[in-house]
C-alpha cells in the first residue's frame, strides 16, 4: 500500500556521524533563522574576549562559559518551542500557543539575566581594580 506524505515515518538514527550531522544542521538553522541567536553569540564572543583581556582564572572561565552556553542552549530550546507551536497552529493565533511561546521567551530572559549577573560579578571587580591602579 503506497504511503502519502502524511504517512511517512522516520526511523531512529543509529549512526553517530549521521546524528552529529543532524545536530550541526540544527545549530546552523537556528543561526541562520534567529537574529537573537546571532546576537547572543556575538555577546558571548565579546565576553570571552574580555575574559582574556582581564585574565580570568579557571573557576571564572567555568562560570563565564556556563552562562554563555546556557543562554545559547535556551535560545535553541525557545526556537524549538516557537517552531512546534507554529507547526501545530499552522501559524494561526492560539492562546495556549501564545502562553507556550511567552514562557519559552521568559526562560531565555531569565537565563540571559543570569549571564549578565555572572558577567558583572566577574568583570566589574577586575575593571574597578584596573581603574584604581590607573588613578
Amino acid at each position: 500500500m503506497p504511503m502519502d506524505s502524511k504517512d511517512k515515518r522516520t526511523a531512529k538514527n543509529k549512526h553517530f556521524i549521521a546524528s552529529l550531522e543532524f545536530a550541526l544542521q540544527g545549530i546552523k538553522t537556528v543561526f541562520k533563522e534567529e537574529r537573537n541567536m546571532r546576537t547572543h553569540t556575538l555577546m558571548g564572543i565579546a565576553a570571552i574576549i574580555v575574559g582574556f583581556v582581564l585574565r580570568l582564572v579557571i573557576s571564572e572561565w567555568l562560570w563565564l562559559l556556563l552562562a554563555i552556553f546556557l543562554v545559547l542552549v535556551m535560545e535553541i530550546i525557545n526556537t524549538v518551542f516557537e517552531n512546534v507551536v507554529d507547526m501545530v497552529t499552522d501559524f494561526h493565533f492560539h492562546p495556549i500557543g501564545k502562553k507556550i511561546k511567552d514562557m519559552a521567551a521568559g526562560a531565555v530572559l531569565l537565563t540571559t539575566g543570569f549571564a549578565v549577573v555572572v558577567g558583572v560579578l566577574l568583570f566589574v571587580p577586575k575593571i574597578w581594580q584596573i581603574l584604581q591602579d590607573f588613578l
